[in-house]
């Protein structure tokens, strides 16, 4: 016989059952869309990405006007001459000595730079884990909130820490990163319980699309609760159709996580080394976009911020739009599987094979900003494709999977950089054809990997379990 316990959580589970079971097309064409409390959501979910990405990537805009320019123009201008001694014989962490009112400049050579660019991302592969797994405990909205929070009050204190000197600018963004990894790893668990299934692709793609970071924690703190049921202002309709649409995957009741089956689960595998991959190739276009415009064009720092901007201005477009495609598809009963991987065969091989092209296209300026700016842009249509694939294949563990997968892939944030670095550093005539073509090698292996191995169903062992008969 069951226990108690299970026949009263069986009972529980039919009467709601029964009390969700409504005609859902009627639900569907009364329930709101574009202006609702799910797309408000996902819409304070996009200004906090929006954030951290900026506070995040601020440091790679400035490092052109930050640095020494002189002294390490060889290296990143194809040439075979060797860089100039420094002429203030300085340590790498100390600023060079500017007339009164004008910022300091850093003599940190190329290798120095990716060790800064990566340092971000130690911290965050710390808390990328435990985020996903703390936001589907206690809830995304304490998480996400305080996260924000401290990444913010950190990123005011980054210009003190770099006149302190390298050590004190590597910690601060160590411990930004700490903060950071929580909003990635976390955010997730808010789609399990406001995503409806056909609606997640352009809800995540519209929220991962993006100092306003403290004025938006606040709007976060009054505004965001993590289910619909505890939301006070939500429409009714909206409820209703987000909880029955919701009710074949989502149980009340709490499981614990099956490690041993994840850790045998080749797609949770694949995702976590497509993610891999992608991230390599996101890195490199983040942190080494305004260095290769200002290092191959000579473009001056105002013209460069526009350009570097303008790749992820249509990414951000591309994502929003590929979203809405990808639920397109899936109202068309295409299978989960099939848009996911289109998504992600679009968002990394285009993209790697024009960077690869690029060095050798280095006298056309106009050839050059194309290939950037569509490689960036088709790059974000993995958004809607292998990040989101945790909650196709286990809805009720998406966070802690989700957290997961961004943890491992993190270290792909830690190593471009630094090995991108040290390739610019010991080879200065070919050093940025080598960093791209390791970039494109990495990217193909992750996407056959994901191809082979990536499913789109609910696996067995994330699925309900059976009552245990005694």
């Amino acid at each position: 016989m069951a226990t108690m316990t299970e026949l009263s959580s069986t009972e529980e589970k039919n009467k709601y059952s029964q009390d969700t079971q409504v005609d859902e097309k009627l639900i569907l064409r009364k329930a709101p869309s574009l202006c609702s409390t799910r797309y408000g959501i996902a819409f304070l979910a996009h200004l906090c990405n929006f954030t951290i990405m900026a506070q995040n990537v601020i440091m790679n805009i400035s490092m052109v006007t930050m640095v020494n320019s002189t002294g390490h123009q060889s290296q990143f201008n194809n040439s075979t001459e060797g860089p100039p001694v420094d002429s203030f014989g300085g340590p790498n962490n100390a600023p060079k000595s500017l007339p009164a009112g004008k910022a300091p400049v850093y003599d940190w050579s190329p290798q120095i730079q990716g060790i800064i660019f990566g340092s971000i991302n130690y911290g965050m592969l710390l808390t990328l884990v435990p985020g996903g797994y703390l936001a589907g405990r206690v809830g995304t909205k304490r998480v996400l909130g305080f996260s924000l929070f401290g990444s913010s009050i950190l990123s005011l204190f980054t210009p003190l820490a770099a006149d302190l000197g390298l050590v004190f600018l590597i910690a601060t963004r160590l411990l930004q990163g700490l903060t950071q990894g929580s909003v990635f790893g976390g955010q997730f668990a808010l789609w399990e319980r406001w995503g409806p299934p056909h609606e997640r692709s352009r809800l995540c793609s519209f929220a991962l699309s993006g100092g306003i970071g403290c004025v938006c924690c606040l709007l976060w703190f009054v505004l965001v609760y993590d289910d619909p049921v505890s939301h006070p202002w939500i429409n009714v309709t909206e409820k209703e159709y987000i909880i029955s649409s919701l009710a074949q995957q989502v149980s009340s009741s709490k499981q614990s996580l099956p490690i041993k089956a994840v850790v045998r689960s080749l797609p949770f595998w694949s995702i976590c080394f497509c993610s891999f991959s992608h991230l390599w190739l996101i890195n490199i276009f983040i942190v080494y976009t305004p260095t290769y415009i200002s290092s191959v064009f000579h473009v001056n720092i105002r013209d460069n911020g526009f350009l570097s901007a303008l790749p992820f201005i249509v990414a951000w477009v591309i994502g929003v739009l590929g979203g809405h495609l990808a639920d397109f598809l899936l109202t068309k009963n295409f299978r989960i599987v099939t848009v996911r991987k289109i998504a992600t065969v679009l968002g990394i091989l285009p993209p790697s094979a024009f960077l690869v092209a690029l060095p050798y296209l280095t006298s056309s300026y106009i050839t050059t900003m194309t290939l950037l700016t569509l490689a960036c842009g088709l790059s974000s249509l993995c958004q809607t494709g292998v990040y989101i694939n945790a909650l196709d294949i286990a809805p009720r563990y998406s966070s802690f999977l989700t957290g997961a997968a961004r943890g491992f892939a993190q270290i792909a944030a830690v190593l471009a950089p630094t090995v991108s670095g040290f390739l610019l550093s010991q080879d200065s005539e070919f050093g940025w054809r080598n960093v791209f073509l390791l970039m494109f090698a990495i990217n193909l292996l992750g996407l056959l990997i994901y191809l082979i191995f990536g499913e789109g169903d609910v696996q067995d062992w994330a699925k309900e379990r059976k009552l245990t008969r005694l």
